[in-house]
């Protein structure tokens, strides 16, 4: 709080997102209901053309949403039931949802404690005969170390599917981008990602015109042509209005990408010392998604955030696999120790292009106020402790 006001500071916000690019997607809709076509028409195509190219991959397809999108990848590699795939319980349930909706078994691998996403080192020893794929998630914008999986890969015989629902635009090594390294790409359009729609929506890319011919017919109720259904698919398709509301937006996502980098420079230089910031990898850029710290006092912190004005999320509290759901795969807590201890500690900070350098600042000066005064109260505690166990 500053001199008894506050500065107010959503985690999101999606109503001035739309009042900055009004004009765009109005446009958008307004072109998209006069055609009459709302399902599998030319905004879907122009879209998909946009996106590969935006992308550097020779095949996308837009679906329903990002759990659909992995769905789709995994069936596509023939992935059922009595198949394992290896991912990570520190994620979003949707990426394990969508392992669950083919009948495979989730295995999970745990994290790198610095940079939140899968430790590769982790993922050889859970590989059995029953593992059939292994999904990286590129989590809160940063990539997973791909090149140490792909040999595991290859090793193995495995799929590749990234999980990239909240890194797009990501570059790995300088030389592909997220979604690109793997044998498929899945992408969420959740209305908050990086590129995101004013509705559900996903898409799946990938290098191979096998996969995308078979992905065209998963999405579409395993049709060929019309009437002729020659695998079984389900309905998941990126409707008209998101597929043209997502291309008007698609060339902004690069200067929104920098927006988040700079409030994140911002965010990290100001919070050194206070709170463990994110580590960043040398392998990929950091698209900031998400700016998720670590305090050991984080409900309290939330709370005085809270007082302040501050919006903020925790992504994840339950890991995946301590959730009710999946309590029938035998985990138990200590079973992923660098997962579970991040649970405990993490909470997210306002992170969105809209955000001004007052508002990140106003952030940056409350979690300094609320950490002077911890440190103080803990400074506190000791002494009297000390004095308590001086006159015994």
């Amino acid at each position: 709080m500053r001199g008894g006001w506050t500065v107010n500071v959503p985690f999101g916000d999606l109503k001035t997102h739309y009042s900055t690019y009004k004009k765009e997607i109005d446009g958008a809709i307004a072109r998209t209901l006069a055609s009459g076509h709302f399902i599998l028409g030319g905004e879907l195509e122009r879209f998909e053309r946009d996106f590969e190219a935006f992308l550097g991959t020779p095949y996308a397809i837009g679906c329903a949403s990002g759990t659909e999108a992995i769905y789709l990848a995994l069936a596509a590699c023939g992935v059922g039931q009595g198949d394992e795939v290896i991912t990570v319980a520190h994620t979003a349930v949707p990426t394990i949802s969508a392992i669950s909706m083919t009948g495979a078994t989730p295995v999970f691998v745990d994290v790198d404690r610095t940079t939140y996403v899968m430790d590769p080192g982790e993922v050889e020893r859970h590989i059995t005969a029953k593992t059939k794929a292994i999904v990286p998630v590129h989590l809160y914008g940063q990539m997973v170390d791909l090149d140490q999986i792909k040999q595991l890969a290859l090793k193995h015989k495995l799929y590749i599917i990234e999980d990239v629902a909240q890194a797009t635009g990501a570059v790995y090594k300088g030389r592909s981008n997220a979604g690109t390294f793997g044998d498929f790409g899945a992408f969420s359009f959740y209305p908050s990602k990086n590129l995101g729609a004013f509705g559900d929506g996903g898409a799946v890319c990938t290098n191979s015109r096998e996969n995308f011919e078979r992905l065209m017919m998963l999405r579409n109720y395993g049709q060929s042509k019309r009437y002729h259904h020659d695998i079984i698919g389900i309905n998941s398709r990126l409707d008209e209005l998101q597929a043209a509301i997502l291309s008007v937006q698609l060339p902004f996502v690069g200067q929104w990408n920098e927006r988040r980098q700079q409030i994140a420079s911002r965010y990290t230089t100001g919070l050194a010392n206070k709170v463990v910031t994110p580590g960043v990898s040398t392998h990929s850029s950091h698209v900031w998604h998400l700016y998720v710290i670590q305090v050991d006092n984080r409900d309290a912190l939330q709370e005085y955030l809270m007082e302040c004005g501050i919006g903020t999320l925790i992504h994840y509290p339950i890991p995946a696999h301590l959730q009710k759901a999946y309590s029938y795969l035998g985990y138990k807590s200590g079973d992923l120790p660098v997962t579970e201890a991040l649970a405990d500690r993490i909470l997210s900070l306002p992170m969105f292009p809209g955000l001004t350098d007052e508002q990140v600042d106003y952030v940056i000066e409350s979690v300094a106020e609320f950490h002077k005064t911890h440190e103080a109260s803990d400074h506190r505690a000791l002494a009297t402790a000390t004095l308590e166990t001086t006159h015994r």
